[in-house]
Parts: structure tokens; sequence; C-alpha cells
């Protein structure tokens, strides 16, 4: 292994969280973007070659190196993994309008459940799910919402574009009986189910709510 992809693997294993492309560039700013690239290819191609329990992923806009799938259950078994803890139905149907809507308003959100959502957005805020990403038009220019870095990473999306489509979401989330795969970080197994009939119910509210209600 080159000395450059020995210092991004220290640095990987080092950080928490996924880390950029170019917060990796600045560990060496005489290597070009074809060597970081070149650097990181092969370290992911010897985690993969020499059957490392560990893989490097893009994932949430950066890198990160993350068990493997087939590791998680005896690492979670044994209690060695912090599980975050998981949604509830609420908090996943609300977390699914904001991040096929978003930017959206809390007003827009409460419309397409037919709840109030106050509460539940203060939580995902508060786990860092979503953010205020703007403001609205209108009377009193109400917040705008939108889902975070965190909220890719929880999901092992590298981008939004990755979310299925609305028509897709039920197959995605029922996909050969496994718990839900958008939700799979955060629900435990046995609520699968619940959770895939709450989405796929908030799928249905997404795909038919006007495209022109309010946001407040």
């Amino acid at each position: 292994m080159n000395p450059l992809a020995k210092l991004l693997e220290a640095a990987l294993f080092a950080s928490p969280r996924p880390i950029a492309t170019d917060e990796l560039a600045a560990l060496d700013p005489e290597a070009s973007p074809a060597a970081l690239q070149s650097a990181l290819d092969e370290l992911r191609e010897h985690y993969d070659v020499d059957g490392h329990g560990v893989a490097l992923v893009e994932v949430g806009g950066g890198w990160q190196v993350l068990t493997r799938p087939e590791y998680t259950e005896a690492i979670e078994r044994a209690q060695m993994a912090v599980r975050p803890t998981k949604l509830s139905p609420a908090a996943l149907e609300t977390l699914a309008i904001i991040a096929y809507r978003q930017p959206i308003g809390r007003a827009e959100v409460a419309e397409i459940r037919g709840v109030d959502v106050g509460a539940v957005i203060k939580s995902l805020h508060e786990r860092g799910l979503i953010d205020v990403v703007g403001r609205a038009e209108g009377l009193g220019r109400p917040l705008l919402y939108g889902t975070t870095t965190m909220f890719l990473e929880q999901f092992g999306l590298r981008h939004l574009a990755e979310l299925p489509r609305v028509d897709e979401l039920s197959i995605a989330l029922r996909k050969d009986g496994q718990p839900p795969v958008l939700a799979a970080d955060v629900l435990e197994a046995a609520d699968a189910e619940a959770a895939a009939a709450v989405a796929v119910d908030a799928a249905a509210d997404i795909a038919t709510a006007p495209e022109g209600a309010a946001t407040a």
C-alpha cells in the first residue's frame, strides 16, 4: 500500500464520521486529485481483495471505513456497537415527507400527515437528521426544513438521488422480507413491518399531496 493510502487509512479510522474528499485532500496538499482517487481505490481494493471485516464505503458525501454487513448481527449481539435510538412511526413518516418534499415548512408537513408535527420536527432536528435550510416567502417567512448529512449517514446514502422513487418505496422497504432498507440503522427488526407500513403510507401521502400546499 502506498504512503498516501496509508495516510488516508489512518485518518479514516480516527474519524467517527465520513470524511469528504476535499478534507482528505488537505492531509497531503501536494497530492493531485488523481493521486488521491488512486489511493482511495487502492485502499478500497485492499479491504475487498484481502477479505477484511471492514470496507471503505462512500456515504453521506464522504468516505468511511465500516464493518461489513455480514458481521453486524454478531457485533450487535455482543453489544459492541452503539445502536442509534430507533425512530417512532410518527418520526419516520415525518422524516420521509421532509426527505421527499424538501425544502418544506412545518405547516405543509402537518397538512400531509393530518396532525401537528411540531414536537416530531423538534426531535428530528435535535437528532441532527433535519435542519433549517431557508425561509418561505409570504407572511411571517416560515422556516423550511431539509435533511442533513447525518441523515445520509444514518440511512447509508451517498446523496439524496439514491432515495428510492416514491412508487418504489414499498418495494425498497420490504425487499426479501428483511428489515426496511432505509430504516435499517434506526429501527429494531421487530418493528420492520410496522415501519414499512408507516413509510408506505407516508409515500402515498407524499404522492397525493398538492404541490401548491402552503408552507408555514
